[in-house]
């Protein structure tokens, strides 16, 4: 932390930004943080390189979280430094690794997952965090900083969403005591609750019926496998984040120790999802084909088609096992 603390105190301004595609976690550490550096009356604008999720956008009611454009924020990253957070790999952050990574003037990572293989970045890595939003948290405290409602309701969100809903392996103490410390501020668990899982459109729940169709069993019942296609897409009228969650579904059965969700978008790469119960870390999986996450959650992207990609993964998995 202290080399976070350091880093604030040496720069005037600064640039926030998250993964690729932003969830929960990251989009509520980014507004936290951006209360915490106005409290200490630094400069600092959040950009992502691509919008937020509609589903997320509760979070950002103010709209503070801006999509990267050139022709409008160029002219800050001559003065700026970069804070990436909720990813430790340039890799994942989309537009921003080579339009303003290499045009600020310093940046550093706060993060929570395992650090990734390719990544030259550093910073606050803490794997042993339940969320990034937790870390952020702990951030306010030791600078005797509070939140507003807003900001409140935004890490909340972020708690919520990367510990499943404090039931995952890496909640801890910390992450209790953040939420108590936010429920006296004046956040309400339902409201959160109820914004991130009970507001998916009709779309999304007919995704579902569509993704959890092609469900397969592998290695005696030990892997499940999902695939969501371009045309699902379309058939059901839904966006790829309507699949958020869906991965998490297998894991309900006693036997499932590894769920898999492929996805293709028809825009770039094959993306893969990976979740364990704990006894493969998945995040290792997913390094080898230079993606990166969790032990228990991961993900990467594969230039094959889903068949070469499932083939290659099956086997990998399967060591593992």
């Amino acid at each position: 932390m202290q080399k976070v603390l350091d880093f604030i105190r040496t720069y005037t301004s600064f640039i926030l930004c998250t993964h690729e595609i932003p969830d929960a976690d990251g989009i509520g550490a980014e507004i936290l943080l951006a209360f915490i550096l106005k409290k200490l009356s630094k400069k600092v604008s959040i950009i992502n390189s691509v919008p937020i999720p509609a589903g997320f956008s509760f979070m950002d009611p103010e709209h503070i979280i801006e999509t990267w454009d050139p022709a409008e924020h160029q002219s800050l990253l001559e003065t700026s430094a970069l804070i990436i957070l909720d990813t430790s790999d340039e890799y994942n952050i989309g537009r921003i690794k080579d339009e303003v990574l290499p045009c600020v003037l310093d940046v550093i990572v706060v993060d929570h997952h395992e650090l990734g293989p390719r990544s030259v970045l550093n910073g606050y890595i803490d794997s042993n965090a339940a969320s990034t939003s937790e870390m952020i948290m702990l951030l306010a405290e030791e600078l005797h900083i509070v939140p507003d409602l807003t900001a409140a309701k935004a890490v909340f969100a972020g708690l919520v969403y990367d510990t499943g809903s404090f039931a995952y392996i890496k909640t801890n103490i910390n992450t209790f005591n953040a939420a108590l410390a936010l429920v006296k501020g004046g956040v309400k668990p339902y409201d959160i609750y109820q914004n991130l899982f009970e507001s998916a459109s009709t779309a999304a729940l007919i995704l579902q019926k569509i993704v959890l169709s092609t469900l397969e069993m592998h290695a005696d019942g030990k892997i499940a496998v999902q695939i969501l296609r371009k045309d699902d897409l379309e058939s059901a009228g839904a966006a790829l984040e309507d699949a958020e969650g869906f991965i998490n579904l297998p894991l309900r059965s006693k036997e499932v120790k590894v769920s898999i969700l492929l996805k293709e978008s028809g825009e770039g790469p094959i993306r893969c999802s990976l979740r364990s119960k704990g006894e493969v870390n998945v995040s290792k999986i997913a390094q080898q084909f230079s993606g990166g996450g969790h032990a228990t959650a991961a993900g990467f992207k594969s230039k094959l088609d889903i068949e070469q990609t499932l083939e290659t993964l099956l086997h990998k998995v399967e060591q593992f096992l």
